[in-house]
């Protein structure tokens, strides 16, 4: 059971639709339907679903990458959607996305001390942020230690690393401004097992020492639950069910969440502990 904190995020009645061309007809598909939830400060709510159940879409328009057809989202207090640029500035500095393919996601012509600098350097006036290289470079080395790297990787580039280290160096940069909350979109999906684990614990570690809070997408009911307090379930763009994370697996209501448990393997034995994935 976690203890009940302030609501970070609120999603009321939040549709996102897309005209799609049909002969002559355009209708609109609906790749979020009417979903409200809400995300509490210091919690993980797992998302989880099938590719196409919407929960990218509800992603993007939480960080306010893409806005709601209709309902609104609100992060710690402000309408995302409705937010003038200034505030959304300010807002963004409060969250911070990692995505799937830790590649992709990195500047392959940017070397790592310019890729975890480089929020430090876009927000530096509002956020009173020290640019000076030596300040800079005290602010990077910090970040890589957290994320379990040395002070050398600041002078290599993406194509260096391995597909783990590259995660690292991607919640390295998420961590630069010290946000509220994190958006991990199948962080660990395009790695392989044992690095997976090692960036499940990674984030768990994170999370209790800097007061984080997570919302964690994912295809995979095993992962969500260890890592989850609460989870929402969604199916074609719907939220089917929610609940905390115990009681939703082992009693879940929904004929399609009992498919999702069935669907993917148990996590190992040895990794339903912290230190079972160290």
């Amino acid at each position: 059971m976690y203890h009940l904190g302030m609501v970070l995020v609120e999603v009321n009645s939040v549709w996102k639709s897309y005209p799609r061309r049909t002969g002559l007809r355009t209708e609109l598909r609906h790749a979020v339907e009417d979903v409200s939830l809400t995300i509490e400060s210091g919690e993980t709510l797992g998302l989880v679903g099938e590719s196409g159940s919407g929960k990218t879409t509800l992603a993007r328009m939480i960080l306010g990458l893409a806005e709601p057809s209709r309902g609104c989202v609100r992060v710690d207090g402000t309408d995302v959607a409705h937010a003038s640029a200034g505030a959304l500035r300010r807002l963004r500095r409060q969250m911070q996305p990692v995505f799937q393919d830790p590649y992709a996601a990195l500047n392959p012509r940017m070397n790592v001390f310019q890729i975890v600098t480089e929020p430090l350097l876009i927000h530096r006036w509002e956020a009173g942020i020290r640019t000076d290289r030596a300040s800079l470079r005290r602010k990077a080395v910090e970040l890589l230690g957290e994320v379990g790297l040395d002070e050398p990787a600041l002078a290599r580039h993406p194509h260096e690393f391995s597909g783990g280290q590259r995660q690292r160096i991607n919640i390295a940069r998420a961590l630069a401004l010290r946000p509220k909350l994190l958006i991990l979109d199948e962080p660990v999906s395009a790695l392989d097992v044992s690095v997976g684990a090692q960036i499940v614990n990674l984030l768990r570690r994170l999370q209790r020492e800097h007061g984080l809070t997570y919302l964690f997408i994912s295809h995979s009911m095993p992962l969500v639950r260890y890592l989850s307090t609460r989870i929402a379930v969604m199916e074609r763009g719907r939220l089917v069910e929610m609940g905390e994370a115990v009681v939703l697996c082992a009693d879940p209501r929904e004929a399609y969440t009992r498919q999702l448990i069935a669907a993917t393997p148990e996590l190992p034995a040895a990794a339903e502990s912290p230190a079972g994935l160290a």
